[in-house]
């Protein structure tokens, strides 16, 4: 009697440890599948960084009529982003100037990031010595008379020839670093109204200056200004393929 005991007891410990051994790899298995499942799903579910300007662009179109081209656009965020992660946004507010449009055309946009909301769209000149109704040449050397391309942070005003006008201070070494020593700095000008198109069949012309008309220009200055993002855009080869703000490189 004792002996068929022992062995029942025997028996049923055996079995239970079996089951308790192939139980536990199975669970394993499980938990893995499903770890494996998530990080699938959310993978697809998180858009990529382009993604995430597109949709931007498109909440920005839907609610403003006028809208920079969608390249100057994506390509403005990424560096506005990157300026961001460096601290020097203080003002939310990204200007984005597209010289790769006519003089004619109005060139300048500025938007409001946290409403999404354009708050100006208006024409803005190039430099003298960058072309006549369309920019094609480009410098960082003073006394140039060119415009710069890149990334710029708006800073102080002060009372000039042209009245009330703005520091910039370019972030790009190789392209805009030297505008503040060069005076490039945005500023009013008569010139650069509809009145000269209609008078020369195209904006006068600065002498490098991003110049607005002067009927606005005490408004946008006083709006942009104390660490706002300015971005000149245009399809030049060797920014577009250079800059550290619009490239995945380390700034």
């Amino acid at each position: 009697m004792i002996n068929k005991i022992t062995v029942s007891v025997l028996f049923l410990s055996l079995t239970a440890t079996f089951a308790f051994t192939t139980y536990e790899p199975n669970a394993e298995a499980a938990l893995a599948a499903s770890t494996s499942e998530k990080e699938e799903v959310e993978a697809i579910a998180a858009p990529t960084a382009e993604e995430k300007i597109n949709l931007l662009y498109e909440e920005f179109a839907t609610v403003n009529e006028n809208m920079p081209s969608r390249v100057s656009f994506t390509y403005a965020i990424t560096g506005y982003n990157k300026l961001e992660d460096e601290e020097k946004i203080e003002n939310r507010l990204l200007s984005i100037v597209d010289f790769s449009l006519p003089s004619t055309e109005k060139r300048l946009w500025i938007l409001d990031m946290e409403n999404n909301k354009v708050l100006y769209h208006t024409y803005v000149s190039h430099g003298k010595n960058t072309g006549g109704n369309m920019a094609t040449k480009f410098s960082n050397t003073p006394n140039s008379l060119q415009s710069s391309l890149g990334f710029y942070v708006t800073a102080e005003t002060y009372y000039g020839k042209n009245g009330l006008s703005l520091f910039i201070d370019g972030m790009e070494k190789e392209f805009n670093s030297k505008a503040r020593e060069r005076y490039v700095v945005i500023h009013g000008a008569d010139y650069a109204k509809e009145s000269s198109i209609q008078r020369l069949g195209r904006l006068g012309r600065s002498y490098g200056c991003p110049a607005v008309p002067t009927e606005v220009s005490k408004e946008i200055i006083n709006k942009i200004k104390g660490g706002s993002a300015l971005f000149i855009y245009h399809t030049n080869d060797n920014y577009i393929a250079n800059s550290t703000y619009i490239n995945d490189q380390t700034v």
